[in-house]
């Protein structure tokens, strides 16, 4: 089953939280938070506006981004669980730095 959700709304698949810490420390599944970062699966066709026209969506498939713990709507799709929440719910896409190497 594919979800194609509607105006505004996306369909994120968070990220695996971190199990350790920096200093080796592991920490267990009761204490660990939900993890606040994940990957667009599906975007809406876009927010209506006053005059009725949509505005397309800043985020698309595939962005990773960041989104508060508590946003959106928890889901379970063919035994996976995904996020559907509105694009206001986001608070930035992370982007990857590209560093060049220098040659010698």
């Amino acid at each position: 089953m594919t979800l194609k959700p509607l105006y505004d709304r996306v369909v994120v698949r968070r990220l695996e939280a971190e199990t350790t810490t920096k200093g080796g420390i592991i920490i267990p599944d009761k204490s660990a938070e939900k993890p606040t970062q994940g990957e667009v699966v599906a975007v809406g066709d876009g927010e209506a506006g006053d005059s009725g026209e949509l505005r397309a969506l800043l985020v698309k498939k595939g962005d990773r981004i960041l989104f508060g713990q508590y946003a959106g709507s928890q889901v379970k799709v063919d035994g996976e669980e995904l996020l559907i929440m509105k694009e206001s719910d986001i608070l930035a896409v992370v982007e990857e730095e590209h560093v060049e190497e220098k040659a010698a």
